[in-house]
This record gives structure tokens, sequence and C-alpha cells, in this order.
């Protein structure tokens, strides 16, 4: 009823006089009735659309003049949610081409390393079998040789002076306990104190003369050691690369005369023009480690030799003094090559390492 009577009042004329002041109509009665009925709607119904409001998402957007039709109506939850959709699907097709990107990275590597090493294994047994040719550089492979037969030289060497300097250490250790039961047995036999107490200095001296010794041949063992383990390992870790650079060269060279020797179309020109890309860079990459390898096996023969030439010079020197019983030249020669000897139980662990 109120509806109708407000349509009634929303399209009712409204004549206007002469002087601009409007005229009285017989339905004002039934506006100000309209109006009163309007205002006297329940006051809870008003508080709960108060508190309620509106629903926004359902808010509609009219497109078109007044009394358009319902079509130009557009629910502003669907452009929300199209604009929600639109930015979730953007950010999961960014993502699905990153991961396909690096799906096809890596691929594309496995696919070259299985294509490497095919070709690598096949150079390899053809060589084996003599029906491939290699790449050899005669003095470099002899200088190689050279120094593969002086590592296992130098690591029998090694192998000797540690068996030295267990054994040499237990007949100090030894020594030392025998000079300590001479001693005290000095003080229990009267009638044997001088014979015992001059065998027990001997003792306590031949042990102080072999801690000494000691410590010449540990620092010698030591040397020998980063020689071996270091410096010539150091070497032969890039002359294996080398080695492996040489196959591969080989082998991309192999692979470029086999194509070479094919009718050649316009597949086979494209096929060859890679494998001449390839095949140029296995070589600059071979001739570089060539190069490292040269320098590296004549730096490292003239640091042998300076290594060398101290450290037996050392061991012998050390030696002859201590089975002459030259305390003075013994200690000389430590102080020479400048050796400081670990005090006694310092080789033991601290309380906090055993912890």
């Amino acid at each position: 009823m109120t509806d109708s009577i407000l349509s009634k009042a929303a399209t009712m004329e409204i004549p206007i006089n002469s002087n601009g002041d409007t005229g009285t109509l017989p339905e004002d009665d039934g506006l100000e009735q309209a109006a009163k009925l309007q205002w006297s709607l329940d006051e809870k119904d008003l508080q709960q659309v108060m508190v309620s409001g509106p629903n926004l998402n359902e808010t509609s957007i009219v497109s078109g003049g007044y009394g358009g039709t319902a079509e130009g109506i557009i629910p502003t939850s669907s452009i929300k949610g199209s604009n929600m959709h639109h930015s979730s699907s953007s950010s999961s097709v960014m993502a699905e081409e990153t991961t396909r990107g690096v799906a096809v990275e890596k691929l594309e590597t496995v696919k070259k390393w299985g294509l490497n090493t095919y070709k690598c294994t096949k150079q390899m047994i053809s060589e084996r079998f003599g029906r491939g040719s290699r790449t050899v550089d005669l003095e470099l492979e002899a200088q190689i040789e050279v120094l593969r037969d002086t590592k296992r030289k130098y690591e029998n060497v090694l192998r000797l002076a540690r068996a030295l300097t267990d054994h040499f250490y237990n007949m100090v250790q030894t020594q030392h306990a025998l000079g300590d039961t001479f001693a005290e047995l000095s003080q229990k036999s009267p009638e044997l104190r001088d014979e015992f107490g001059y065998n027990a200095e001997t003792q306590k001296l031949l042990c102080k003369n072999g801690e000494t010794l000691l410590g010449a041949i540990n620092f010698f063992v030591s040397s020998i050691n980063t020689l071996v383990n270091k410096t010539m390992e150091d070497t032969l870790m890039t002359i294996k690369m080398y080695e492996n650079a040489r196959l591969e060269f080989d082998a991309y060279r192999s692979d470029l005369e086999e194509l070479s020797m094919n009718p050649r179309d316009a597949v086979a020109m494209s096929h060859i023009d890679a494998a001449q890309q390839q095949y140029q860079t296995q070589k600059d990459k071979y001739e570089r480690l060539r190069s490292d390898v040269t320098i590296k096996l004549k730096f490292l023969d003239e640091n042998k030799v300076k290594v060398m030439h101290k450290q037996l010079l050392l061991f012998h020197n050390a030696i002859s003094a201590y089975f002459a019983g030259n305390q003075q030249q013994l200690e000389q020669t430590l102080q020479q090559f400048n050796i400081k000897l670990r005090p006694p139980g310092a080789d033991k662990p601290s309380w906090l390492e055993k912890q």
C-alpha cells in the first residue's frame, strides 16, 4: 500500500502559477499521510537495516539512463572476482613459464652431457682397440711419466721415514724408562750405586739426543709429505684435466673428420659448421691445459730440487751428529734449519680436548 502511494506521489504533476508559486492540490492530504506512514516504520526493522548495511559484494552498477532495462546492471562482485581471477591466472602462468624454462635448461644440459660422454667413450674404445688416432705430445708425455715415477719413489721414501720415526720413538721411550729404572736402582742398591748412576745418566743423555733427532726426522717427514701429497698431487690433478681435454679434443676431431667425408648437402653443411665450432672450442681448451701442465711441471721440478736439497742435508747432518754422539752439532743442525722442538708432553691432548 505504501509503495502504491509513493509511486503515485512520484508520478504526480505539480502545477506552477505564473508568479512561481505552487498551487494547492487536493492530493496534499494524501501525500502527508503517505509521508507519516513511511516515517512510522517499525524502529526495530530500521535498526536491523542500519546494522546489517548493504552487501558491497552485491552492489550493482547501473548502465544507461533512468528507467533503463535490467540488461545494463553489472554486479560489482563479478568485476572483483574477475580481476582476482585474472591476477591469479597471470601469476600461475608466470610460474609455469619459469618452471618450464628451468626444466628445458636442465634437459639441454643433460643432453649435452650425454652426447659428450658418448663421443668420449667411443673415442676411448677406438683408441684402446687401435682403431682411432690420438693426439700425442711426446715430450710432455715423457715428463708426465717421469713425474708419476718420481711420486711413487717419494711415497716409498715417505713410508720408510715414517716407519723409522715410529721405531726410533719407541726406542727413545724405552731408553727413558730404562734410565728411570737405573736411577731408582742406584738409590736402592748402595753397592752398585755408581754403576747404576753412570748408566742412568747415559740413557738420559741418549734420550735427550734422541728427542732432538726425532724433531729433525719429523720435520723431514712433514716436508716430504707436503711435497708428495700436495704439490705433486696438485700438478697431477691438472694433468688429469689435461688428459680429459685431450680425449674430448680427439673425440670432436674424429667426429668432424667423419662428417667431412660424407656428401655435403645443406643439412650436412650445417652439421659440419656446428662440429667445426665445437672442435675449435675443444682445441682451445686442450691447448690451454697443455700450457698449464708445462708451466706446473717446470715449477714443480724447481721446487722439488730446492726442498729436497734442504731436507736431505738436514737428515744427513742430524743422523751423523746423533750417532757420533755430538750433542752440540745436533743442536746446531736444528738451529740452522729453524726447527723448534716441542716440549715434553706437547703431543698429549689437553683436558679441554678430552672433554
